[in-house]
């Protein structure tokens, strides 16, 4: 069964270098960003893991917990950490799953229910489903899903923007248009009627057409 947004996010206990988690507690009262990889020690992912290591105050700022995955053991995941923090200039202090049964991976949709195996013998190539990101909310349902190819790495400031306009979607009943980010103007939802924005927004609102209605970010 494929996950759409607004399913709850599989539960699932695992192995990760910072112990054994469930997810869903793990989750707790927090959003969580899931972001897996092919295979360890591979080149692109290897530049993203560090990017997050990096930005990892911005998620911790809006209340979102970061957690990597890879079918690979989780010993082999410590040793790849140190070549990240060589090589990209950040320590991961985030947890990496280790996904050695493919379970993750098959609960996630990233590879078939009926793929056989471990991850022995399993290469890049073989799992480059294995490459995607989920944004998980509180009330554990998915919020947002993304999956890229391997040549291509994966853009995290998007995630963080996402982030943003999800949680200010979540608060206040508007929209957020095209390439927008935190500051700028919004659009009044479809469901608020006109009656009920002009209680809620008193100063009005710029409408080039009466489904496109334009207000300032609400705080």
């Amino acid at each position: 069964m494929s996950l759409r947004i607004n399913d709850i996010a599989p539960n699932f206990t695992a192995k990760t270098t910072q112990g054994e988690i469930d997810f869903h507690n793990w989750i707790g009262d927090s959003w969580a960003i899931l972001f897996s990889h092919p295979k360890d020690f591979t080149p692109v992912c290897t530049t993203e893991l560090g990017y997050m290591a990096k930005i990892e105050p911005e998620f911790t700022k809006r209340n979102a917990k970061l957690i990597g995955l890879s079918i690979d053991p989780v010993e082999n995941h410590a040793k790849w950490a140190a070549d990240i923090e060589e090589t990209q200039g950040s320590a991961v202090n985030y947890p990496m799953i280790g996904d050695t049964d493919l379970n993750v991976a098959k609960l996630y949709n990233m590879l078939p229910a009926e793929e056989p195996g471990t991850s022995d013998g399993r290469t890049a190539a073989t799992n480059a489903t294995v490459r995607s990101v989920f944004i998980v909310g509180p009330d554990k349902k998915i919020k947002l899903t993304l999956t890229y190819p391997m040549t291509t790495g994966r853009n995290f400031d998007e995630i963080l923007r996402v982030l943003d306009s999800i949680q200010l979607t979540a608060k206040h009943r508007v929209a957020t248009p095209v390439n927008w980010k935190h500051g700028d103007d919004v659009i009044i939802a479809g469901s608020v009627s006109d009656d009920e924005a002009k209680t809620i927004y008193p100063d009005g609102w710029k409408a080039p057409k009466p489904y496109l209605r334009i207000v300032k970010q609400p705080k």
